[in-house]
């Protein structure tokens, strides 16, 4: 994908997706999917991603994210969440994130 690979981009992997991957792991929801989470992260900062840890402005931001009945993934509102707060826009497959119009850019 162009976008990921235009070096004038920074490219940012959040530890809500780790969390999430760890849990998905833990509960067999992803039976086919054998690296670890250290493996995860090493492999993205090689790969030049930039980390973003969780931070309390971005679970502050949280309340502002509307609660939407046919999208209650706590994951998803959190990384929506980090998207606005951070101003940045969220790379995502899930097109529930068209639930938000208007809060955080994304982009399929």
């Amino acid at each position: 994908m162009k976008l990921i690979q235009d070096p004038d981009n920074i490219v940012l992997f959040s530890q809500i997706s780790l969390f999430e991957i760890s849990i998905e792991q833990k509960i067999n929801k992803l039976p086919s999917f054998y690296a670890s989470i250290e493996d995860v992260y090493k492999q993205a900062v090689s790969d030049g991603f930039t980390f973003l840890p969780i931070e309390n402005q971005h679970i502050y931001q949280y309340n502002n994210i509307p609660l939407i009945e046919d999208h209650r993934d706590p994951f998803d509102r959190l990384l929506v969440a980090t998207a606005v707060q951070e101003e940045v826009t969220l790379l995502s497959a899930d097109e529930k994130l068209s639930f938000y119009p208007g809060l955080a850019k994304v982009f399929w």
